[in-house]
């Protein structure tokens, strides 16, 4: 038995074309092998944060957040929720 060959996504270029797509396709068909699990921020936020970091730290934390593909204060976010869990 031949193995599945699979569809590579499409590029989806808003909501929108995103909604569509997954409400009219059998995803099962399409190569999610790339997709990477993420985490949506819907809680608001409410306060504020100031600090001073070494500058050696802070080039560590957002080269750690450019390589997750996020932005370096979301990182920085995630893991004090993650610390205080």
């Amino acid at each position: 038995m031949k193995p599945r060959r699979l569809k590579k996504m499409p590029s989806l270029r808003s909501d929108a074309a995103a909604e569509r797509f997954v409400v009219s396709s059998d995803l099962t068909k399409y190569d999610l092998s790339e997709f990477k699990s993420m985490r949506f921020e819907i809680e608001p936020k409410s306060a504020a944060l100031n600090m001073r970091l070494p500058r050696r730290l802070l080039d560590a934390v957002k080269a750690e957040a450019r390589a997750r593909g996020i932005p370096y204060t979301r990182y920085v976010r995630m893991v004090l929720e993650k610390a205080v869990d």
